[in-house]
């Protein structure tokens, strides 16, 4: 098979790049499509094995290497000006437009969906509020343009063949929202560059971009009424003020840190704490790979990835009270938490399985469809 793979954006290494990687571990020979494309050498090289990437007219236009985005009203006619008509397998890596891609009827085309467009559909809401867009000439204007983009969005699945996602909850969302089934198969995570430690340190870790659906501010305000335990914030972004603000002094806000140094703290920690509700949510399993346990909503991806008093503890609302009390009944059993163990339920999280599971998927599918 000819092979193409459409990905949204390279921009820099994320969730999505991992599995990039992946994608051309397992094949190879695919040729690359994206809207822009601002990868550096370095980076390039390590995470698409310094490919040339084929770009819409999205690349060329004014400050578009630092503020693309903003572009996004044009990214439904960007991603169908790729021409992909040329081979057999199109293989699309989408969170939001890259599965709009056009395919003829002849072309096997397998969309990964890491999330149907959260901003268009269940962070709507939020992202108007979050954004100052609740009212206002912006506002009507911003409301129809999502309002036009979910009709593209829904539109658009159509032209996908087979769909895998992330995880059940995303398998949940793609069927709700483009009534469209899902196998699931879990990201790829880098296990082995997480080791397990058994000797932990006092303390709590949480880790995130610093946004608003991350809710590190939620978890923040619960260990500032929490005085006798200390927890260690890393991360970077627009809400770090806000939460250095709101830190009491039992709470160590480290901002950002390199690879080593964050692997280092996940180790030590006593328990990770995680508050989003997020499609998977990587950083969890390479915490568990640590033999750290987990503190997770009962809610979106941790709901699956965190195994209630085996690899950690779910609570249930994203409320302050409800993640005091986590950490209460984590501490009344912290002596039942078995380090060795974690690490080897999160191996069933690893690269490697990933990609034979994306290997084995894509070969049978391409069995069915062209015989």
């Amino acid at each position: 098979m000819k092979k193409a793979f459409v990905h949204e954006w390279f921009e820099y290494p994320a969730g999505s790049e991992q599995c990039a990687r992946s994608f051309l571990n397992v094949y190879p020979d695919f040729e690359l499509f994206s809207l822009v494309d601002f990868f550096a050498d370095d980076t390039r090289e390590s995470f698409i094995k310094g490919k040339k990437v084929k770009t819409s007219f999205i690349q060329n236009l004014p400050f578009s290497e630092k503020h693309f985005r903003n572009y996004l009203p044009l990214f439904p006619l960007a991603i169908e000006q790729l021409d992909v008509t040329d081979y057999d397998l199109v293989f699309s890596n989408s969170h939001c437009a890259a599965k709009g891609v056009i395919t003829k009827v002849n072309q096997l085309h397998i969309c990964y969906c890491h999330s149907p467009m959260r901003y268009a559909w269940d962070l709507y809401h939020q992202y108007l509020h979050t954004s100052g867009l609740d009212k206002g000439i912006k506002s009507v204007l911003t409301r129809y343009f999502l309002h036009k983009l979910r009709i593209w969005d829904v539109t658009t699945a159509n032209r996908v063949d087979y769909f895998i996602a992330n995880s059940k909850f995303t398998a949940s969302r793609i069927q709700k929202i483009y009534n469209k089934p899902a196998t699931v198969i879990y990201p790829p995570v880098e296990t082995g560059n997480f080791p397990v430690e058994y000797n932990k340190d006092n303390y709590y870790i949480t880790t995130s971009r610093l946004v608003y659906y991350k809710k590190i501010d939620l978890i923040v305000k619960a260990f500032s009424k929490m005085p006798d335990k200390k927890l260690v914030v890393v991360g970077e972004g627009p809400e770090l003020e806000k939460i250095k603000s709101l830190a009491g002094g039992n709470i160590e806000i480290l901002g950002y840190r390199t690879q080593d140094e964050m692997k280092r703290l996940l180790q030590k920690a006593k328990a990770f704490v995680f508050a989003a509700e997020e499609d998977f949510g990587i950083v969890v399993p390479e915490a568990l790979s640590c033999g750290t346990p987990v503190i997770a909503l009962r809610k979106g991806g941790t709901k699956e990835t965190v195994i209630d008093g085996v690899t950690g503890v779910h609570y249930d609302e994203q409320t302050e009270d409800s993640i005091i009390g986590a950490v209460s009944r984590f501490e009344s059993i912290e002596n039942t938490f078995d380090s060795g163990n974690i690490s080897n339920i999160a191996k069933g999280y690893s690269r490697e399985r990933f990609e034979k599971e994306i290997h084995d998927f894509v070969e049978t599918k391409a069995v069915e469809f062209f015989s």
